[in-house]
């Protein structure tokens, strides 16, 4: 099941179903995708050679509003993965209270070997591909893994010459300069880091005095990371693909953040001596690099998985030794090892709750757009805030009030209900 994301989330939706006040025939509707098209993009490379790619755009439940989710490229994307993120995304939306649906894309690449203009052809190609299926009331796409606020522009401009204006509201994510929001590219860690100080209030326990390992230091995780040291925690722990920067001391998240942001590798970062190789490593930062699978068994406060799915599974829950576990990533933990971590009493924020930020601060540029007006940071940040808190605050109700055996499962029964409700009220057509 570790492989196979789709049947994860089938699997957390069986968990909830006895918690949740759904009706059974609704409940089996819940379980498949409206739709799902796969497209084929020829693209001319740079390198002058023509090369197929395969992408996908999976559209799982418009009950309670137009299509969302994100678009990601990867050489691991799979139609299983779209359909299964893209119901993540339902319960998401949902849980959030957000009138929106669950949509996800994906392309399969490797976008380190691909230009900008390699990238730049290949989103326009794959926006020519979908665009019958996305628009601003009916699907809205938004960045996701190696996809970013320049791929939001480059699909917002090929939808718009197609309908001969500008739509800016066909996706969120985007440039300020072009109708995106100011704190859009921090939204998804800045919801972690809220949720992970939630928590902490919840369990009577101090922040300032936690440490922290965060596996992936790409967007969502280093701004988790440097939101959580600014609020005292002590990350101990961070890592890309080429390993894990280790330093039960707490590492400098500025000057890794920098470094990283620069295009480099935290293997560079830590191989760096004091001589000046990285001038913005401070004398005092010298970790250690261990491996990914180590961050994970840390004796750590808080472990926040913020790479892939997947990463927490059967074969190696028994040896994770968190306090607690916070949802950065999609799907990251499997349902054998939810099982183990629920006996071992250890709380597991999930997904669909710790990395709401993201969807949320896009539905704020989305009406934004709608309007002709924008709202400056603060404003952005408090709502992202407010919404993120309430729908915790209601997680917990719900698993306090109702004897839920964990957090994911309480989430799931609220999100379920939320979206069979609206269900119910439209019916079946014809």
């Amino acid at each position: 099941m570790a492989d196979d994301p789709f049947a994860n989330m089938l699997a957390q939706m069986d968990r909830a179903e006895e918690y949740a006040d759904v009706d059974h025939g609704v409940f089996e509707r819940l379980k498949h995708p409206e739709r799902t098209l796969k497209v084929t993009l020829p693209v001319e490379l740079d390198a002058g050679d023509v090369e197929v790619f395969t992408g996908f755009r999976c559209q799982y439940d418009s009950a309670r509003g137009p299509f969302k989710g994100g678009v990601r490229y990867h050489p691991t994307v799979t139609q299983r993965e779209v359909e299964a993120l893209a119901g993540w995304m339902t319960w998401k939306t949902a849980l959030v209270d957000l009138p929106y649906g669950g949509a996800k894309g994906g392309v399969i690449c490797e976008p380190k070997d691909l230009t900008e203009n390699d990238l730049e052809q290949l989103t326009r190609r794959y926006t020519e591909g979908i665009r019958r299926m996305i628009g601003p009331e009916m699907d809205v796409p938004a960045p996701d893994m190696n996809t970013n606020p320049q791929t939001m522009a480059w699909m917002m401009d090929t939808y718009s010459m197609y309908e001969g204006y500008t739509v800016p509201k066909v996706v969120t994510g985007k440039p300020v300069e072009i109708g995106g929001t100011p704190g859009r590219v921090e939204a998804t860690g800045r919801g972690v880091a809220i949720v992970t100080e939630r928590l902490f209030e919840y369990l009577g326990r101090d922040l300032s005095e936690a440490t922290v390992a965060i596996q992936g230091f790409g967007n969502v995780g280093s701004n988790a990371a440097r939101l959580l040291d600014e609020q005292g925690a002590r990350i101990v722990a961070t890592s890309d693909v080429t390993g894990a920067a280790y330093d039960p001391e707490g590492l400098d998240v500025e000057s890794l953040a920098r470094h990283v942001g620069a295009g480099g590798l935290i293997e560079e970062y830590v191989a760096g001596d004091l001589r000046g190789d990285h001038p913005e490593r401070p004398r005092w930062d010298d970790p250690d690099l261990i491996d990914n699978a180590s961050l994970l068994t840390l004796d750590v406060d808080v472990l926040i998985p913020a790479a892939v799915e997947g990463v927490i599974t059967a074969e190696n829950v028994d040896d994770l030794r968190a306090d607690a576990i916070v949802e950065a990533a999609n799907g990251p933990t499997t349902v054998a090892a939810d099982e183990v971590l629920t006996e071992r009493h250890v709380q597991v924020v999930p997904d669909i709750l710790a990395n709401a930020g993201g969807v949320i601060v896009s539905y704020l540029e989305w009406v934004q757009n709608a309007q002709e007006f924008s709202w400056p940071l603060a404003t952005v940040n408090a709502e992202l805030e407010r919404r993120i808190g309430s729908a915790f605050d209601q997680t917990i109700t719900r698993f306090d009030e109702r004897d839920i055996p964990d957090l994911r499962t309480a989430a799931y029964s609220l999100a379920l209900e939320r979206t069979a409700s609206a269900h119910e009220y439209r019916g079946l057509f014809p």
